[in-house]
């Protein structure tokens, strides 16, 4: 039986707190001893219960889709069936002593007082028996309405119009195909969000179709966004410097290998400089110069022009001889610029196309 908890811990109170529970407004001679103040305090310890059990039964709604169940549990009109099942209204009504029984039979029948009743008796026990005793027995006494709710109530379409929403996409339901005959037909239809279909849905109704698919449609996009967000946390949690410090091992392992990577930056070549010949070094080691380094001039510094003489190279004028023995002289003067003149002449470098050698001091004197 639905609420058997609830009456069970209902029994166990004592008759001052039942008086209370069952008195009305209008019959108590003050308003504190009426079930007001404990039908203020059921109100949120049904909620509070009611919660806990959505939020433990269906992990994979969504806070408003939550909050729309909580809502038709935990109505007036959902309080009212419940007090009709427990027969708190008949009760009341036993309990109506020195009542006109016209006005207690108006009460019995009231929704609003049987909603009263049912969350001051909750509130009642709570007092009593604290949450913990509490919780269970009013999860079973609502446990049918939540089923419905959760069965029926459910507004797919709201709730994926909402998410859809958030997202900035569109949302519309088009017919895809009437099937079976007139009398037992069943609707397809198909939910479309920015131009792409995401789910589909058959119903003996149309409405029921369109609920059909937009559940379909909202757990696609959900996926979608769970996928989206894990890409998310794995880029994220790549180091930001994994580029360059990989940079820098490939440059430290690509010299080890002896490969160059693609991201070091290469090195400029040098030019090797080539070994000099046998004959420039016997030349060096001679005091003399091949005829091809005379022809070139040296690095770094800038190539002269060859001049090119039509006259004879001139000659030194003997200088007068001193008086007195300057003959000796004269002749050693006259020996020297002999021997200093074929030097000079052989400086100036001969016109291209013949073959040109240094002569040197040891061959002028020859």
């Amino acid at each position: 039986m639905m609420g058997k908890r609830l009456l069970s811990l209902a029994e166990q109170l004592d008759d001052a707190t039942l008086r209370r529970v069952f008195t009305h407004t209008s019959w108590a001679s003050e308003r504190v001893d009426s079930y007001e103040r404990l039908e203020f305090l059921g109100d949120s310890v049904l909620s509070l219960a009611v919660t806990t059990e959505l939020y433990r039964r269906f992990p994979a709604f969504s806070e408003g889709h939550l909050a729309r169940l909580r809502a038709y549990v935990v109505s007036r009109a959902t309080c009212a069936k419940v007090a009709v099942k427990l027969g708190l209204g008949r009760t009341m009504r036993e309990r109506a002593n020195g009542i006109a029984e016209g006005e207690a039979a108006q009460l019995m029948t009231n929704a609003n007082v049987l909603a009263d009743l049912t969350e001051a008796l909750i509130g009642a026990l709570y007092v009593t028996f604290g949450y913990e005793a509490v919780r269970p027995a009013v999860v079973e006494a609502f446990s049918e309405h939540i089923d419905f709710a959760e069965e029926s109530y459910v507004d797919h379409k709201t709730e994926l119009q909402e998410y859809a929403a958030r997202l900035g996409c569109g949302v519309g339901y088009r017919l895809v195909a009437t099937i079976g005959p007139p009398h037992h037909r069943e609707f397809e239809i198909e939910v479309v969000i920015d131009g792409e279909a995401l789910g589909r849905g058959v119903g003996s109704s149309k409405k029921r179709a369109e609920q059909d698919a937009a559940a379909e449609a909202l757990a696609e996009l959900q996926d979608r966004e769970r996928r989206g967000k894990r890409r998310a946390r794995l880029r994220s949690r790549r180091p930001e410097g994994k580029a360059g410090a990989g940079a820098d091992d490939g440059v430290a392992e690509g010299g080890a290998d002896g490969a160059e990577p693609v991201a070091a930056k290469a090195a400029p070549k040098r030019r090797p400089t080539p070994a000099k010949p046998a004959a420039r070094v016997a030349d060096a080691a001679a005091g003399t110069t091949s005829d091809t380094d005379a022809s070139k001039p040296r690095s770094g510094a800038k190539a002269a022009k060859p001049r090119t003489s039509t006259t004879a190279p001139r000659t030194r004028a003997a200088r007068p001889a001193p008086e007195g023995g300057a003959a000796g002289a004269s002749g050693e003067g006259a020996v020297a610029d002999q021997q200093a003149e074929p030097t000079t002449a052989a400086a100036a470098p001969r016109r291209r196309g013949g073959r040109s050698r240094r002569r040197t001091p040891a061959a002028s004197a020859a």
